[in-house]
C-alpha cells in the first residue's frame, strides 16, 4: 500500500512539473498602433504672405501651400552681381528673379518664364506699370496660335482675377520702343519654376503686387543669358 501511495505521489509531482512549462492562458501580445505618416508641415511664410487678400475690387485667392515649392518662395538671398541696388535681374535658366539690395543680397521670386526661343534677353527699363491692365495678345501670338487668339481674343480681355496680366504689370522698354515684354501676375499658380509662357515673366499675384511697390517706374531690368545664370551655382541661395 505504501508502495502505490509513493508511486501515485511520484506521478502527480511529474504530472505538476510538466505542467509548470505550458499554460492554458493566451501568451499577451503588444499591439502596436499603426500611424499614419504625418504631411510635412506648410511653411508658416507661405500663408504670411501668399494668403487671399482684396485689391482694386477683386479677390486674389490664397496660394495652396501643398502646391508651392519652397525655393518660389519670395525671400531674402545672398546675390553677387555688379548690377547696382534698385535694379531687377531676370535669371530665365534658374527661373527667379532678383532685386537687387545693399550689402550682397537680393530679393527673390519665382517666376514662369517664356519658352524657348521665346524669351527677351538684354537690357531695358519699366517705362510703365498697370493695376488689374488690359491685356491683347501679340501679333506673334495670334499667328502661332489663331485658333485661339484669332477670334474675339483678338480685341483683348479687361482687367480682372482672369486676364493673363494678372493684378499688375510692369512695361519693358528699350530705346523708347515698347519690347512687348512684361513682368506680370498670374493666376495660374502651376507655372511658376517652369518655362511655359509666351515669352513673359509671370509672377504669383502676391509677389508681382509686392515687387510692384518696391519699384519706381523708370527701373532698370536685366535678364540675363546663359553665360550669366545662377542656376547650378551657390550664388542667389538663401541668406543665413
Amino acid at each position: 500500500m505504501t508502495l502505490k501511495i509513493l508511486r501515485a505521489a511520484g506521478l502527480l509531482a511529474t504530472a505538476l512539473a510538466a505542467a509548470g512549462c505550458s499554460t492554458t492562458e493566451r501568451p499577451s501580445v503588444q499591439t502596436l498602433a499603426y500611424q499614419q505618416p504625418q504631411a510635412p508641415k506648410p511653411d508658416p511664410r507661405i500663408a504670411r504672405m501668399y494668403g487671399a487678400e482684396e485689391d482694386n475690387g477683386w479677390h486674389i485667392p490664397a496660394v495652396d501651400p501643398a502646391g508651392m515649392k519652397p525655393r518660389n518662395i519670395r525671400q531674402v538671398v545672398d546675390y553677387r552681381t555688379d548690377q547696382p541696388p534698385g535694379t531687377i535681374v531676370v535669371d530665365p535658366h534658374a527661373k527667379f528673379l532678383y532685386l537687387v539690395m545693399e550689402n550682397g543680397k537680393a530679393m527673390r521670386y519665382g517666376v514662369g518664364v517664356g519658352k524657348a526661343g521665346m524669351e527677351f534677353t538684354g537690357t531695358g527699363t519699366i517705362a510703365r506699370k498697370a493695376a488689374w491692365p488690359h491685356w491683347t495678345p501679340t501679333p506673334d501670338m495670334i499667328e502661332r496660335e489663331p485658333e485661339k487668339y484669332g477670334g474675339e481674343l483678338r480685341h483683348g480681355m479687361d482687367g480682372g482675377i482672369r486676364n493673363p496680366l494678372g493684378a499688375r504689370a510692369l512695361y519693358l522698354y528699350k530705346n523708347g520702343r515698347d519690347t512687348l515684354f512684361r513682368i506680370h501676375g498670374t493666376n495660374q499658380e502651376w507655372s511658376i519654376g517652369h518655362a511655359v509662357s509666351s515669352g513673359c515673366i509671370r509672377m504669383l499675384n502676391q509677389d508681382v503686387i509686392d515687387l510692384n511697390r518696391r519699384v519706381p517706374a523708370g527701373t532698370k531690368v536685366v535678364v540675363v543669358g546663359m553665360d550669366q545664370t545662377t542656376a547650378g551655382t551657390n550664388n542667389g541661395e538663401p541668406t543665413s
